[in-house]
């Protein structure tokens, strides 16, 4: 998983009011739990934006006045109406405990059964795993290559070593449908004549 960095300042007082004068300032307040005491801080707005509004999900080592730590988010509050984030909850990893998060699905190659008109649905943008902060990848990447009309990639075919899905084991993350002007069995065809010719 990527890693983002990430400096903080203790905040010296807790509390609503304390908050908003943070808010007003361009700062962001956080509280960092998981391993120990919780260590409340804020950091600028700017710099959480960049690792908030981003496909990618990251690790951030934070530095909060010389106290380092690795992170996740693990939730956070924004404006009910605009896209202003209030507050950020982190996650204090350790290297040795299993940790949960969603990563983003990436689907790479051409599928025989789109190029032979048939429509690509993607039903998971995310997948819940349950892994060892270094086994997490940065993303879960499937190769939709070899996928006919038809025919799918499920959670329980998916393998990465060190990582476990919590999502349903047969719940369908990427297919391929049949769509107008698709010629059935076509892309199956193409296989054969392959098979024919090895």
């Amino acid at each position: 998983m990527k890693t983002a960095h990430l400096s903080g300042s203790l905040r010296a007082n807790v509390g609503k009011k304390d908050a908003a004068a943070l808010r007003n300032a361009g700062l962001v307040p956080c509280v960092l739990y998981g391993q120990g005491e919780q260590t409340h801080f804020s950091v600028k707005r700017t710099a959480i934006d960049k690792i908030v509004f981003s496909p990618e999900v990251f690790q951030v080592a934070l530095d909060i006045e010389g106290k380092k730590a690795i992170g996740i988010i693990r939730e956070l509050q924004q404006h009910p109406i605009k896209d202003i984030i209030q507050h950020v909850d982190f996650y204090e990893l350790d290297q040795n405990k299993e940790v949960r998060v969603k990563l983003p699905v990436r689907i790479t190659g051409s599928s025989r059964g789109v190029m032979a008109g048939g429509k690509l649905m993607t039903v998971f943008r995310q997948l819940e795993c349950i892994g060892l902060p270094g086994a997490l990848p940065d993303a879960i990447t499937l190769d939709i290559t070899k996928l006919r009309i038809g025919q799918s990639i499920r959670v329980n075919t998916i393998e990465i070593p060190g990582v476990q899905f919590l999502d349903p084991a047969n719940a369908v993350v990427v297919s391929v449908k049949m769509a107008r002007g698709a010629v059935k069995g076509a892309d199956a065809a193409d296989e054969e004549d392959e098979d024919e010719e090895a």
